[in-house]
Formats: C-alpha cells, sequence, structure tokens
C-alpha cells in the first residue's frame, strides 16, 4: 500500500525524465542521418535554406511532440471512460470514438475542401462525440447492452461501420489518397500548424481530466454509492465526456485513429497505483505518452528505411492485452 501511495509521485518524476530522453531520441533518429550538431543548430539558429533545418523544425520536432501529446491524450480518454463506465474495455478506438472522428473529418474534406486546421479540429470533436452517441445509445436500449464485452462488441461493429461509411464516402467523392493518412495513423505527415494549433485543446482536455480525478474515482463505485455521496452524477458524466472528446478528437485530427493505447495504458498504471483516478488519469498520461513515443520509434526501423504505420506497432500489444481481458474478466464489471 506504501508503495502504491508514493508511486504517482514517482512516476511523475521518472515519467518526465523519460519523455524528454525519447523527445530527444525522435529528433536524432530517423529514416536520413543528420549530425548532432546540425540538429542543435536547427533548434537555435534556424536557416530556412538549409534543408536539414528543415528537416527538423517541420518534420521532426513537431513528430515528437506530437506523438507525446496524442498518447498521452488517447491514455487519459480511455481512463476516463473506463472510470466512468466503470467498464474496463472502454477505449477510444474500440467504443466508435475514433471512427467517428474519422468520418467527420472524411466527410468535411468533401464538402469543405478549403476547411481550416481549427475547423477541421472542430468537426473531429463532432464526430467523436457521434460516435460514442451511437455506441452507447444503442447500448442502452439492449439487454444488457452496456456489459462490457457486449458494449466493445458494439463498439467495434459501429466503429467499423463508421469507418467504411467514411472509406465508402472517399472513394465514391475520389479522395482516397487524401483521407488514407487518418486511416493509417502515419506520424511522420504531422504538419507542423496542425500540432501546435491542438495543443491548447489537448491541454485542457488534459487539465478538466485530472480536475475530475476523486468524482471518477467516487463514480467508478457505483452509480449508487455516488449519488448517496451527494456527486452530481450527470455533471461529471457531461465534464468527463467533453473531456474525452477534446482529447479524442485532437488526437485523431492530428493522426488518424490509433487503437488500443486507451485500452492498455489505464490498466498498467491501475496496477501500481490502485483504483485512485487522481492517479490513474495523469500518471496514464505520462505513461500513454511514453508507449506512443516507443511505439513510433520502432515504426521506424521495423522496415527500415520505409515507415511502419504507428497502429501496428499498438495493435499488436493491444489485441492480445484485449484478449486477455476478456478473458480474464469475462462480462462483468469492476467497482
Amino acid at each position: 500500500m506504501q508503495v502504491k501511495n508514493y508511486f504517482p509521485g514517482m512516476l511523475w518524476l521518472a515519467g518526465l525524465a523519460l519523455i524528454v530522453l525519447l523527445a530527444v531520441l525522435s529528433l536524432f533518429l530517423g529514416a536520413k542521418h543528420i549530425d548532432p550538431a546540425l540538429i542543435r543548430s536547427a533548434l537555435f539558429q534556424f536557416d530556412p535554406a538549409n534543408i536539414d533545418h528543415q528537416i527538423v523544425i517541420n518534420s521532426r520536432l513537431p513528430r515528437a511532440v506530437g506523438t507525446l501529446l496524442i498518447g498521452g491524450a488517447l491514455a487519459m480518454a480511455g481512463a476516463l471512460m473506463q472510470g466512468v463506465t466503470r467498464n474496463y474495455l472502454a477505449e477510444p478506438g474500440i467504443m466508435g470514438v475514433s471512427d467517428g472522428s474519422v468520418l467527420a473529418i472524411t466527410l468535411s474534406m468533401v464538402f469543405l475542401p478549403q476547411a481550416t486546421d481549427l475547423e477541421r479540429i472542430v468537426f473531429s470533436f463532432a464526430g467523436s462525440a457521434l460516435g460514442a452517441g451511437i455506441v452507447f445509445g444503442i447500448g442502452s436500449i439492449l439487454p444488457n447492452g452496456l456489459s462490457p464485452v457486449r458494449l466493445a462488441i458494439l463498439g467495434t461493429v459501429i466503429g467499423a461501420f463508421l469507418s467504411s461509411l467514411a472509406a465508402a464516402v472517399a472513394v465514391y467523392f475520389q479522395i482516397p489518397q487524401d483521407i488514407s493518412f487518418w486511416y493509417h495513423a502515419r506520424l511522420h505527415q504531422l504538419q507542423p500548424g496542425q500540432v501546435y494549433l491542438a495543443v491548447a485543446f489537448i491541454l485542457t482536455g488534459m487539465l478538466i481530466a485530472c480536475r475530475l480525478g476523486r468524482s471518477v474515482t467516487i463514480l467508478s463505485m457505483g452509480e449508487d454509492i455516488a449519488i448517496s455521496l451527494g456527486q452530481r452524477t450527470l455533471a461529471v458524466k457531461i465534464a468527463a465526456g467533453a473531456a474525452v472528446m477534446l482529447l479524442t478528437g485532437s488526437a485523431v485530427a492530428l493522426a488518424g485513429k490509433i487503437a488500443f493505447v486507451g485500452l492498455i495504458i489505464p490498466h498498467i498504471v491501475r496496477f501500481f497505483t490502485g483504483a485512485d483516478y487522481k492517479g490513474i488519469i495523469p500518471c496514464s498520461g505520462v505513461i500513454g505518452a511514453i508507449f506512443l513515443s516507443l511505439s513510433d520509434l520502432l515504426s521506424r526501423f521495423m522496415n527500415y528505411p520505409f515507415e511502419t504505420p504507428v497502429d501496428v506497432i499498438t495493435s499488436l500489444v493491444g489485441v492480445p492485452f484485449f484478449l486477455y481481458l476478456a478473458r480474464k474478466k469475462g462480462g462483468n464489471r469492476y467497482a
């Protein structure tokens, strides 16, 4: 118990140090070798005429920052969803949230091709809310539809439908090449302007999520217990939904659908910190950033010098983890 009490603080210190190290490695490692002195000069004495400086500032730096933000955002969104729904299989990529965002972005590219980065992010927010609303709405009217395994199956089916619909729209309007980026989560195509614009939305979502830690802990005990303790459960759910929308919508708008980060990380963190979401949520953000950054670094060299989509790496870890949870815990919720 004493270890669990101290673990969040220890994790923060070690995690932040590792995040800095991974960000540096992301700048130094890539298909093209760039001398460390050139990387330092690109950061502090940028020369637009230097190709290596352009690669560092316009490709590697936004990739390093964006990957850390996206990993942290998806992990925190997964922790929130698991706590609020008391569903150990809840995760943006499984519950239709990410697929709804992809559909919304596809529609925006078809009907509003001149949309700004900000408008595209807003469309992604709306799509994430739509995807989650459909999955949980249908689940609530089906017999035992909100049980973890059934809801996960329903989310997978609805997500596949939304993703297929997005693909059909892209093919019909002849934009499959433009939209393929959002289907394969190619982090090497992150745009600097989009990354730096999304920072404010992701940090806002993270702040809301962290502030909800105590309330989510109470809600995870069961709605009846939460109400008896005087909690306004509807307000907590709305605030948590807004945070998930900001975190997932921003992540998908930046890099497309990346599954299983929000499923794996909260379980790993919960094993060390216990059931208190005041520790689970922020620590999930740290570990999620580290996990996705490590996956991104591995994806660069799995088929060197070609890039491997990072969702291949996350799926190799996530699918066995998903099957393990489904087999071990069956259809029961956890408190």
